[in-house]
C-alpha cells in the first residue's frame, strides 16, 4: 500500500520574481482616488495606469518595450472632467481601451502604435446612461463592440461600441453600491457583489437573477466574486471579525460553501486575477507588499496555497497580462504589473525548468524520457511561436481592414 505524501501537481513549484530594474517604469504619478479597482490595466501592446492629472482625468499609456523613466510631460489620454476610475482594455483589438469616470461617462479610445507628440483628448466614443459615477468596466469576453459598466447609480449597463446604444440596463436587480461584476467564460453569465452583501449570478438575456447567496462572507467591507473553470464562483471578502477571508461556491448550490478560509487581518481589499488555464488564483490587496497564490481543483480542500511572492513596497494597484503576452520559451505561466508609489514594477511567474516538462512530477520516469519530452516541448514552443506570429499578423490585417472601412463610411456620410 503506498501514501501520497506530498500533492501532486503541474504548478506546485511556481514562483515569481521581479524583473530587472531596468525593465520597470519609474516616475509615474498614480493616481491617489481612493477607489477599489486595479488602476491598472495591460496588454502585449501597452501598459496604461490612471495618473493624477490637474482639471479632470487622465491615463498614461506606455508601450511595453518603453521602459525607465518617464518624461513629466509625456502625453497621457485626457478628456474626463472628473477622476478616471477604472480602465480596460478590448480583448479583440489591442488598440482599443475604455475608460470610466467620476464624470458618469465611459470614454473609448483609439490609442496609436507610434507616441503621440500631444495628449490625446478626441475619443472614439463617448457613452453617456449613468446619473452617477462609473466605477467598473469590463468587456464581453466573446462578443466585438460589447462594453459592461457599472455606476454609483447601482446600474449595470451593456453597451454596443459601435453604435453608441444601450443593448441592455439591469437597473432593479442591485439596492445599493456595485463592488464587483465578472463575465464568465462565453459571456452567457454575471457574477457580482454588492453592499447589501449579497452575490449574485445574473443571466443578463433573460434579464433576471438565476442564484444568488446572502453573507458569502459576513463582514461589510467590499466582496470580490470571479467565475472558475469548474464553473465555481471563487470569492473574497472580510469575516464579522474584520479578517480577511475567501471562498469557493457552487452556483447551483449556494447553501454552503465549497470552500472557506481565513487569511489575515489586513484592511485592504483582495483583488483575485484568475488564470484559467491552469486554474490558479492570484491575490493582491491595496497596500499589501505580497501576492499570494492558490490551485483550484476538485480534491479537498479544493483552494491549495501554493506560494507567495514578497516584495518591501506596497501596491497601489495591479495589471495583469493576458496569456498570448506571455514569453513561453522562459517557462512564463503569468505577469504582473505591480503599481508603488511612483513606480510601476513587472513581476514573472514561471515554472523551474527542471519540471516544466511536467514529468519531474513522475519521478524516476523524468530521466528516461527526458530527452523525447525536452524535442516534444521545444516542437511545441516553435508551434506556438509561429501560431502567435499567424495571429498578430491577423490581427494588424483585420485593424487596417477596419480603418478602411471606418474612412469609407466616413467618406458617404
Amino acid at each position: 500500500m503506498s501514501r501520497r505524501v506530498v500533492r501532486q501537481s503541474k504548478f506546485r513549484h511556481v514562483f515569481g520574481q521581479a524583473a530587472k530594474a531596468d525593465q520597470a517604469y519609474e516616475d509615474i504619478r498614480v493616481s491617489k482616488v481612493t477607489w477599489d479597482s486595479s488602476f491598472c490595466a495591460v496588454n502585449p501592446k501597452f501598459l496604461a495606469i490612471i495618473v493624477e492629472a490637474g482639471g479632470g482625468g487622465a491615463f498614461i499609456v506606455l508601450p511595453l518595450a518603453k521602459t525607465g523613466r518617464v518624461d513629466k510631460n509625456y502625453p497621457l489620454v485626457t478628456g474626463h472632467t472628473a477622476p478616471v476610475l477604472d480602465i480596460d482594455w478590448c480583448p479583440h483589438n489591442d488598440n482599443v481601451i475604455a475608460s470610466a469616470s467620476d464624470d458618469t461617462t465611459i470614454m473609448v479610445w483609439q490609442i496609436p502604435d507610434y507616441t503621440p507628440m500631444r495628449n490625446i483628448t478626441e475619443p472614439i466614443i463617448t457613452l453617456e446612461g449613468h446619473s452617477k459615477r462609473v466605477g467598473i468596466l469590463s468587456w464581453h469576453p466573446t462578443a466585438r463592440n460589447v462594453l459592461l459598466s457599472a455606476g454609483g447609480d447601482n446600474v449595470i449597463i451593456i453597451w454596443n461600441v459601435g453604435t453608441g446604444e444601450v443593448l441592455l440596463s439591469l437597473d432593479d436587480m442591485h439596492p445599493d453600491i456595485i463592488h464587483s461584476v465578472c463575465w464568465n467564460s462565453n459571456g452567457s453569465l454575471l457574477a457580482t457583489t454588492c453592499k447589501d452583501k449579497t452575490l449574485r449570478i445574473i443571466d443578463p438575456r433573460k434579464g433576471q437573477v438565476v442564484a444568488e447567496r446572502f453573507a458569502a462572507h459576513e463582514g461589510m467591507r467590499p466582496m470580490r466574486a470571479i467565475f472558475t473553470r469548474q464553473g465555481h464562483i471563487f470569492t473574497t471578502g472580510f469575516t464579522r471579525m474584520s479578517q480577511r477571508e475567501l471562498g469557493l461556491w457552487d452556483p447551483n448550490n449556494f447553501v454552503e460553501p465549497v470552500a472557506l478560509q481565513e487569511m489575515d487581518t489586513s484592511n485592504g481589499v483582495l483583488l483575485p486575477f484568475y488564470d484559467a488555464d491552469s486554474s490558479i488564483v492570484y491575490l493582491c490587496g491595496k497596500g499589501d507588499s505580497s501576492i499570494r497564490y492558490f490551485e483550484i481543483t476538485d480534491e479537498p480542500p479544493f483552494v491549495h496555497y501554493l506560494n507567495t511572492f514578497g516584495s518591501k513596497e506596497p501596491q497601489r494597484g495591479m495589471g495583469f497580462m493576458p496569456k498570448r503576452g506571455l514569453d513561453v520559451s522562459k517557462c512564463e505561466i503569468a505577469r504582473f504589473y505591480k503599481l508603488h508609489e511612483r513606480k510601476c514594477e513587472p513581476i514573472i511567474m514561471t515554472v523551474p525548468r527542471k519540471v516544466r516538462g511536467w514529468a519531474g512530477l513522475q519521478g524516476g520516469r523524468e530521466r528516461s524520457s527526458h530527452a523525447l519530452q525536452q524535442n516534444t516541448l521545444e516542437t511545441l514552443l516553435e508551434q506556438i511561436k509561429a501560431l502567435r506570429e499567424q495571429v498578430q499578423a491577423q490581427e494588424q490585417r483585420i485593424t487596417a481592414l477596419e480603418n478602411m472601412l471606418c474612412e469609407l463610411v466616413d467618406g458617404t456620410d
